[in-house]
């Protein structure tokens, strides 16, 4: 290298060779990275998209106690903020790959100049490893914290946005400000909590060690050339280059420790979901199994929450066409006998049968499909007045979705809307009255012919003009169909065939109307004071 280098000793051939040979490796370097940033990058966004959609999937088939107890901002977290970090962790692979072929390729460089001081450069290795265990073991913590709060954060704004109406009405606004500033200056401590151990453990060790390399190095030549062992400048340059071409990929790596950490703790949490046995009630399905009637046998059903008895040996039958009501102060297991109707949890002892099969033996689709439910709080969601009616499935004609909202006179309103059946409808309808969402629930319900109807205090919501309207249409809906209704007015439910009133999970009482006046128990004292203030 030398002889090349001196000027007397120039070979023009030679360096025109090298500059050849150099140009050529870079245009193949480039090539090289450019396939690889492209692979990468492609398999990380695939990834991405493959993990999300296999999380959203997973939250489907979580029952609702795992909804019970997780913040909704933190399950929107996990599904935007988790998986985003996830990719940018995939993309970290490519990093480390080419760190480690580049540091490969140099130490066998090293190993062809001095194979004694390469050696002795591989000590400075464990030192650097013992660096990364331990940073994993603090920062492992603290990333943690780092997600926890910024799923809080997520949760405080949508629990804002979504209570904006109460928050103003009660002047709560410097509270919930207070709240978020609390946990968004967590969040930042957190973080900069963070970037002190980043800046202590990370790219100040490998600097540290890459000197003493050198130091290393410069010291064995040096003792060598005191040795009258002649070392040309040429290959001490080179040694020294190969040493610094073998700790920048380190460099490189350590750089991008807190990406790696950060998303071993986003693929933790993401997996915490994917691996939660909280599942909504699995089925034994039994093709065979189908609802033709809609005759619904309760026996012995028993149910716990969390360990906390709410039904107690509940027995009961509706036969098709009948309609079963169900009365209690709240907390008294009604809206529980319509969850686990529904499969939203799962019943510990008894028998729930449909037309004789055990509910258990029902697809899901068939149960879905051949129940209808109307909440006391309408859902709509984001498209239009036929699309919430049709619940986007389009095998359900225009006609079809007419004739329904027709049934239950929504087509009075909805005529007058601009775009009519194709008028907009915001995020959960609020531009809609409460009453003109529950019609639009109505229309849905019915479009679907279901065979079992449930109506949890479906008029709640309706004045009493509109209520009157529609109180013929749900007379009529009812017919051929299992209805079981939630009532809070029992002036709403005294044509009911059979009344079941519930207190603390059992029921205490049974009968239709005149029965249970007649009775003078629990329904006639409960009926009486609603009378009164009416």
């Amino acid at each position: 290298m030398d002889n090349v280098l001196t000027s007397k000793n120039v070979a023009w051939n030679i360096i025109l060779a090298f500059a050849g040979l150099y140009f050529l490796g870079v245009m193949v370097k480039a090539l090289t990275q450019f396939i690889q940033l492209f692979a990468f990058s492609m398999g990380a966004e695939y990834t991405l998209e493959a993990v999300r959609v296999a999380l959203f999937k997973k939250l489907h088939r979580l029952g609702l106690r795992y909804f019970d107890n997780t913040p909704t901002g933190s399950i929107v977290s996990r599904v935007t903020n988790d998986t985003k970090t996830l990719f940018d962790f995939w993309n970290l692979f490519l990093t480390i790959a080419v760190a480690l072929l580049s540091m490969l390729t140099a130490f066998v460089a090293m190993l062809s100049v001095n194979v004694t001081i390469s050696l002795a450069t591989l000590l400075f290795v464990p030192v650097i490893l013992t660096t990364t265990y331990v940073y994993q073991k603090i920062s492992s913590k603290i990333y943690r914290t780092i997600r926890e709060a910024l799923s809080k954060i997520n949760t405080k704004i949508n629990e804002s946005l979504l209570g904006m109406g109460i928050i103003q009405q009660f002047n709560q606004e410097e509270r919930i400000l207070g709240e978020f500033d609390e946990i968004n200056d967590y969040y930042a401590q957190r973080r900069a909590k963070m970037i002190n151990i980043n800046s202590f453990f990370l790219f100040p060790i490998i600097t540290l060690m890459y000197s003493l390399a050198e130091i290393v190095a410069l010291s064995v030549f040096g003792i060598e050339t005191q040795s009258n062992i002649f070392v040309e400048a040429g290959v001490i340059y080179a040694f020294l280059t190969y040493v610094q071409n073998f700790f920048n990929p380190l460099s490189n790596v350590m750089d991008f420790m807190p990406v790696f950490q950060d998303g071993l703790v986003a693929g933790y949490r993401i997996l915490k979901i994917m691996d939660d046995d909280r599942l909504a009630p699995q089925q034994a399905v039994d093709e065979t199994a189908q609802i033709t009637e809609g005759k619904i046998e309760f026996k012995n059903v028993t149910f716990a929450y969390d360990k906390t008895p709410i039904l107690k040996n509940i027995t009961f039958t509706a036969l098709p066409g009948q309609t079963v009501a169900l009365v209690g102060h709240t907390g008294s297991g009604k809206s529980s006998i319509i969850n686990v109707l529904l499969r939203f949890y799962e019943y510990m002892d008894g028998e729930i049968l449909i037309d004789g099969h055990d509910l258990r033996t029902f697809s899901h689709e068939e149960l879905r499909q051949k129940t209808g439910l109307v909440l006391q709080d309408p859902f709509l969601f984001y498209g239009d007045i036929a699309s919430n009616i049709r619940m986007f499935d389009q095998k359900i004609s225009d006609e079809q979705v007419q004739a329904a909202a027709k049934f239950v006179r929504a087509d009075e309103f909805i005529e007058k809307l601009d775009g009519k059946y194709h008028a907009k409808v915001s995020e959960r309808g609020t531009t809609y009255s409460n009453g003109q969402r529950q019609l639009l629930a109505f229309a849905r319900t019915i479009v679907r012919d279901p065979k079992v109807l449930i109506l949890d205090e479906a008029t709640s919501n309706i004045d009493p003009q509109t209520e009157e309207v529609i109180q013929n249409g749900l007379n009529q809906m009812r017919q051929g169909r299992t209805t079981i209704a939630i009532a809070h007015r029992l002036s709403t439910i005294k044509d009911a065939d059979l009344i079941l009133v519930l207190d603390k999970g059992e029921i205490v009482e049974r009968g239709n109307h005149e029965q249970l006046l007649a009775q003078g128990g629990y329904y006639a004292d409960l009926y009486q004071m609603q009378l009164a203030k009416e």
